[in-house]
């Protein structure tokens, strides 16, 4: 069985093979033992505190199998994004030149550098490892995300993003960044993308161009991957454009993979969810439905594919088996939902 639990300082090894495996572009999770060490600490800190309102805290999740205790995958959110280091997107906005008298009409998309997503929860760092990317696992990692904002809501903001990996080839060469390393940076896209992993965004605000680019002067590649996705992201957007997540054209400022948002309350995930309490049987019914399920612990959280059978809304009905792997008892609430089937 797969479950979803924080982690901890324990996990350190499996977190730093998640990070050499995720690869150049996977900003989140750079190769670096301090770094990596920190994020393990700032999310302990994070699981255990008692805030009343969005923060800083940042909430890492690992998927731990638990008939081999080997952790498959990671997931996790920001409270906030921009409050105790700066948050840049690029904004794909147009201008129009034009001429009545000359009869000449041209419109032209620009580049904007903004911090406009100041403050906003995000979703990141979602990666599951190749032996566990099969059935319901990469939909439960993701997923279980919003039962746990859901959950938890005075906690993170009413708007959450998520930045979709651009366009990258396997030495890690971006076309997007290219461009800008050719006119800007003199400095190549995975020592930039490592940078601004480990922390170190000052060189952004020292070296990127101070007025607005236009997207008609940068070569061909680079105006393509604008908004496009690298295509091991692919799946992991449609699963967000599911949810009701959409680009209101802010891009990387790297890559220029497309940064989607939502409003938490409207996410399909969190208007589909129910609380209800649970009742332990010895025998699940055949009526019972495979649902993503968590428990309303933050310290003591645990997540997973249960099978449940909801007794005329008041209860829901849960095996031992699957009452143990959410840490829960005879009584307990959990948040769950009803995996939707695609319309397209």
């Amino acid at each position: 069985m797969k479950i979803i639990r924080p982690i901890t300082r324990a996990d350190y090894s499996a977190l730093y093979d998640i990070a050499v495996e995720s690869g150049i572009g996977f900003t989140s999770l750079p190769v670096n033992e301090s770094l990596l060490t920190s994020k393990i600490e700032r999310a302990e800190a994070a699981f255990q505190s008692t805030t009343e309102v969005p923060g800083i805290e940042s909430y890492l999740f690992v998927m731990e199998d638990t008939e081999t205790g080997e952790v498959v995958g990671t997931s996790g959110i920001e409270a906030t994004v921009g409050l105790d280091d700066a948050f840049y997107s690029y904004h794909v906005s147009k201008v129009v030149h034009a001429s009545r008298e000359l009869n000449v009409h041209n419109t032209v998309e620009l580049l904007t550098l903004c911090s406009d997503y100041t403050g906003v929860s995000e979703i990141c760092t979602l990666f599951l490892r190749e032996s566990a990317r099969s059935g319901l696992n990469g939909k439960l990692l993701s997923k279980m995300r919003f039962l746990f904002m859901a959950e938890h809501k005075h906690r993170f903001a009413d708007t959450v993003i998520a930045e979709m990996r651009g366009i990258s080839d396997e030495a890690g060469r971006s076309p997007f960044w290219e461009w800008l390393e050719k006119h800007f940076f003199s400095m190549d896209f995975p020592t930039a993308d490592y940078l601004s992993g480990i922390g170190k965004k000052v060189f952004i605000a020292e070296l990127m161009p101070k007025y607005p680019i236009y997207v008609n002067l940068l070569s061909e590649a680079a105006q393509n991957a604008i908004g496009k996705v690298h295509e091991k992201t692919a799946p992991a957007l449609r699963l967000l454009q599911d949810e009701g997540f959409m680009c209101r054209g802010y891009v990387d400022i790297f890559d220029g993979g497309p940064t989607v948002e939502a409003n938490v309350a409207q996410v399909t995930t969190v208007r589909n969810s129910k609380k209800l309490p649970v009742k332990i049987v010895e025998t699940i019914a055949d009526t019972a439905q495979s649902c993503f399920a968590i428990n309303t612990s933050i310290s003591n959280f645990r997540a997973c594919t249960a099978d449940l059978v909801i007794a005329d809304k008041q209860y829901v009905e849960i095996s031992q088996a699957h009452a143990d792997a959410l840490a829960i008892t005879d009584g307990d609430s959990i948040r769950f939902c009803v995996p939707q089937k695609r319309t397209s």
